[in-house]
């Protein structure tokens, strides 16, 4: 048996070497960009964070704002940020919290303001107008209705958590 040395060549043994680093500066370049663009995916998804807002005794059937205040963090700098709801109790006794931002130009809307139109939400930035129940007003400008906050009651106060779309649509509850 003979054994055959595989000798390599010099211009290999460059190819070899320069394939190498090469691809080892690739990858140190390419990391932190990977794990930039897959980090959201790794975080913990905390759900929706619950914020008490009210005493559910102090909930009438015509609609109230409230107000309350959340920390807000991005990246390193934190900041408290207010919210606000439009909170009523429907017919049925059934809390309903909706976003008081118009679905049209994103301005706040507010509760029978408009001598013209009360008992209806009015934006004043153009005009716009809901029923009660969110729904947008026909031949108005806004094109869908207001949306509505997650909410639930622990120990008699209401708790609001993330908007969600309203499912009231056309020729629903006014």
């Amino acid at each position: 048996m003979s054994e055959k040395k595989q000798q390599v060549s010099r211009r290999q043994f460059l190819n070899y070497s320069l394939t190498g680093v090469g691809g080892f500066m690739a990858a140190s370049m390419l990391a932190p960009m990977v794990r930039f663009a897959i980090d959201p995916v790794l975080q913990a998804n905390s759900g929706s964070e619950m914020h008490a807002v009210a005493e559910v005794s102090e909930i009438t059937t015509e609609p109230q704002r409230f107000d309350w205040t959340v920390k807000q963090v991005d990246a390193w700098y934190t900041s408290d940020v207010t919210k606000s709801a439009w909170v009523y109790k429907d017919e049925n006794d059934e809390i309903v919290a909706l976003s008081p931002t118009c679905k049209h130009l994103g301005c706040a809307v507010n509760w029978s303001g408009n001598p013209d139109f009360p008992d209806q939400f009015f934006c004043p930035c153009h005009e716009g107008r809901y029923y009660k129940s969110g729904l947008n007003v026909p031949n108005t400008p806004p094109n869908a209705a207001l949306d509505l906050f997650e909410y639930e009651v622990k120990e008699g106060t209401l708790h609001l958590g993330n908007i969600v779309p309203n499912p009231v649509k056309k020729g629903g509850a006014q």
